[in-house]
């Protein structure tokens, strides 16, 4: 891993009368795998959709490659090379997998080399091709959701709960895309509750708690101190699988 690809400096979010995030400050290392983790309600979705400029920040920093775009709109900071995938999927349910996946591939007909790439982590998506989306499954509507993020070459991935409604064998390969994707073209920023999945991947972790970042660090030392764990998540790593 290099130097910071994105970083946040003193972030606050406001919303209507509600103060969300109080001075939220990380970095994610261009080429690396940075977990988002806390309990719920922590800030931890908001920070990705000011990220994203989906709801914008009151006051701070941020900066992707050296470059501020706090105040960018939306389509603006996706074409810098940044892909959100919400908890929510996003996804359009009356179009089939393969209209998706074109929409998502701004640059023209999604490559096959790419689309087999996607087929061999997430085989569904190849047998369910012509179905529309709102059939598919819960977990099958989430692979198509990080399959529309990754259809073209990013270079920061942001995701909220990949893992939610998967089952054992699609977080396997979940991991495995995400593992190359990181050794590869692009950095990810990931919110996760499954912290065997956050264990596995992580390179660094940031903790939030009541809108701030309680804790910054080595994924790996901080897998491995359970009592850290404990304290600013309320279980240990090893007690939620």
């Amino acid at each position: 891993m290099s130097g910071a690809l994105l970083s946040l400096r003193g972030v606050e979010t406001r919303i209507g009368r509600y103060h969300i995030l109080h001075g939220v400050e990380f970095d994610v290392a261009e080429g690396g795998l940075t977990m988002l983790l806390g309990r719920n309600g922590a800030g931890k979705t908001t920070t990705l959709r000011t990220i994203m400029g989906l709801w914008r920040a009151a006051a701070g920093e941020i900066r992707f490659d050296g470059r501020d775009i706090t105040h960018l709109a939306t389509p603006d900071i996706a074409r810098l090379g940044i892909a959100y995938v919400p908890e929510s999927m996003a996804i359009f349910a009356d179009l089939t997998v393969q209209e998706n996946l074109i929409l998502a591939a701004r640059s023209g007909p999604p490559d096959k080399q790419r689309l087999d790439w996607i087929f061999a982590r997430f085989e569904a998506l190849k047998r369910f091709w012509n179905l529309p989306a709102g059939l598919l499954s819960g977990g099958q509507k989430q692979m198509l959701a990080v399959a529309r993020a990754i259809i073209e070459p990013r270079r920061l991935l942001l995701v909220d709960e990949p893992t939610k409604g998967l089952a054992p064998a699609i977080i396997a390969n979940m991991i495995d895309a995400f593992r190359e994707l990181k050794g590869g073209e692009a950095s990810l920023l990931v919110v996760e509750q499954n912290f065997a999945f956050a264990r596995q991947l992580g390179d660094s972790v940031a903790v939030m708690d009541d809108g701030k970042v309680a804790h910054r660090g080595d994924m790996t030392a901080f897998a491995a101190d359970s009592a850290l764990q404990q304290h600013l998540l309320g279980l240990g790593m090893d007690t939620h699988q």
